[in-house]
C-alpha cells in the first residue's frame, strides 16, 4: 500500500475518523447525548434507539458555551424553528425570490454572513478553552524535587486483574537531577539505570528512617553492692 501511494504520489494523511477514541470534541459530544437519553428513556432502557434522534435534535438545536451559538446554526445560518414557523418562512422565501434576478448576490451574502458566523465560533471556543486551561491550572499543585531526594512513581500502566489492591505507586527512586518545566531524572537504588518522567508522576517517598552517623554506647547499669552510697 506504501508503494502503490508513492507510486501515485499520494500523500496518505491520518486523521481523527481512524481514531476516535483521540477525538476530545468527539468524546465530549458523545457524553452529552447519552445525558440526554438518560433523562428520556425508559427505566428498562431499551428504547434508546427511538429516543436518539430527539436526543440529536435536542443536542444540535442547543446553545454551546465554548462556541457561542448552536451547531445548527453553524450548518443553516440562522436558529432552529418549530415546523409551522418554518413552513410560514419558506413560503414567505419563495414569494421574495421569485420578485427579482437579485437571488445569487442574496445567497454571496448569506454565505458570507454565515462564514463570520463560523469564525466568531471558532473564535469563541478559542477564548474559552483559554480561559478553562488558566482556571484548570490554578488547582494544580506545583510538585518540586531537589536532587538527592527519594520519590515514589505512578504507574499507570498496572493491570486492575492480577493484584486488585495492589498500590500504583512504585519505588522508591532517587532524584538525579531535576530540569525545567518538571522534568526529573530518576535512578533505583539498586539499579544504574537513569530514565526520564514528568513530575506529575512523582511525590515524596517519607519511608525512609534517618541513619545516625554516630556510634551510641549503651551501658548496662548493675545494683551497687549493700551499703555503699551511690
Amino acid at each position: 500500500m506504501v508503494g502503490l501511494l508513492k507510486k501515485y504520489g499520494i500523500n496518505h494523511k491520518v486523521p481523527t475518523a481512524y481514531h476516535p477514541q483521540t477525538n476530545g470534541q468527539a468524546e465530549v459530544s458523545n457524553r452529552e447525548i447519552k445525558r440526554i437519553l438518560e433523562k428520556v428513556v425508559k427505566p428498562h432502557r431499551k428504547d434508546w434507539s427511538s429516543k436518539l434522534g430527539d436526543a440529536l435534535w435536542a443536542y444540535r438545536t442547543a446553545y454551546k458555551t465554548p462556541i457561542g451559538i448552536s451547531p445548527f446554526w453553524l450548518v443553516y445560518g440562522n436558529a432552529c424553528h418549530l415546523p409551522v414557523e418554518r413552513e410560514h418562512k419558506m413560503y414567505w422565501a419563495v414569494k421574495e425570490c421569485n420578485i427579482g434576478f437579485g437571488v445569487g448576490v442574496e445567497r454571496k451574502l448569506q454565505s458570507v454572513e454565515l462564514e463570520e458566523h463560523r469564525l466568531e465560533a471558532y473564535e469563541n471556543s478559542r477564548l474559552y478553552k483559554e480561559k478553562m486551561k488558566a482556571v484548570h491550572n490554578q488547582h494544580i499543585k506545583r510538585r518540586e524535587f531537589r536532587a538527592r531526594e527519594l520519590v515514589l512513581l505512578y504507574n499507570s500502566r498496572l493491570t486492575l486483574m492480577p493484584g486488585k489492591l495492589r498500590s500504583r505507586w512504585e519505588g522508591p527512586y532517587r532524584v538525579e537531577k531535576a530540569e525545567p518545566y518538571g522534568v526529573y531524572h530518576l535512578r533505583h537504588p539498586s539499579s544504574p539505570n537513569i530514565f526520564k518522567v514528568n513530575g506529575h508522576r512523582l511525590k515524596l517517598y517519607h519511608g525512609e528512617k534517618m541513619k545516625s552517623t554516630k556510634e551510641v554506647e549503651v551501658f548496662l547499669l548493675k545494683d551497687a553492692p549493700e551499703g555503699e552510697e551511690n
